[in-house]
């Protein structure tokens, strides 16, 4: 194995402890869009690419519940039944996507770089803002390939440490970034599952509350929208589900997350 130099940069050029500032610096070509056409190039066929659904987030009175279903479609076409569109970035945030999936689950692995690469330089995690704000500057790095249809637009939620609540955080296609104050949707199924959401969310609801609430929302809009996957009593298919606190990320486990399904489809609260 052949030793790699540590590149060196001139006073006023270092990007410290970015990761995503260094691969500007040495490898422009690794980021997110990079090597597509720019937008208004010559023309090319369109291709079908498989795109993730719909993903929510809510808080809850000790931090949020982050869920997404399981189906991305390729066109009228289902591509995948188990694709997890819910993915840890670090100990105490949490990111879901909506969108082309292959870029989406390039910019999670960029993301938990990041969040890795900063917290070994500085010695200590970025700030819940800061993972944000950096998650924004990516969507916007990949506005080109958005441009050309491959548009990634997440969610990203967390445990503030230094505010000791969770909090949760939208974007659009151009890398702007919103914080909601209780609840969030995005994809092609989010108008339904936010509806259910807004009729049966409260203040102060606890954790397994959350949960429940996420649940019934993705099972809406799964019976609303063709593209969003509902539970597969036969095949065992569940959504994603995450939960975020002080105690840090804790995804569900999939017999827990089957339990709960199972017992709301057969109380009558859902629609399917």
């Amino acid at each position: 194995m052949i030793d790699q130099p540590l590149p060196l940069f001139a006073p006023g050029t270092d990007p410290g402890p970015s990761f995503f500032e260094l691969l500007r610096r040495t490898s422009p070509d690794a980021l997110p869009g990079a090597n597509l056409p720019a937008a208004g190039g010559s023309p090319t066929a369109p291709i079908e690419v498989p795109h993730g659904t719909t993903i929510v987030c809510i808080k809850y009175a000790d931090g949020v519940v982050m869920a997404g279903d399981r189906r991305a479609t390729e066109g009228y076409t289902i591509a995948s039944r188990r694709i997890d569109k819910v993915s840890q970035a670090d100990h105490w945030s949490a990111m879901a996507i909506a969108g082309a999936a292959g870029p989406g689950m390039e910019m999670v692995r960029l993301l938990q770089t990041e969040l890795e690469h900063y917290e070994k330089t500085e010695g200590m995690p970025l700030s819940l803002e800061g993972k944000a704000n950096k998650l924004s500057q990516m969507i916007r790095a990949n506005l080109p390939a958005a441009m050309q249809g491959l548009v990634v637009v997440p969610l990203f939620c967390g445990f503030d440490l230094r505010k000791g609540g969770g909090r949760l955080f939208k974007y659009d296609v151009t890398g702007g970034k919103y914080e909601e104050a209780d609840f969030a949707s995005t994809g092609s199924g989010s108008v339904h599952a936010r509806n259910w959401i807004k009729a049966g969310f409260r203040a102060g609801m606890s954790r397994d509350e959350v949960v429940d609430l996420a649940l019934l929302a993705l099972f809406q809009a799964a019976d609303e929208d063709s593209a969003t996957g509902g539970p597969d009593l036969v095949r065992r298919i569940f959504p994603t589900v995450a939960v975020i606190d002080r105690d840090g990320y804790v995804k569900l486990v999939d017999d827990d997350v089957e339990r709960r399904s199972i017992e709301l489809l057969q109380s009558g609260r859902s629609a399917l």
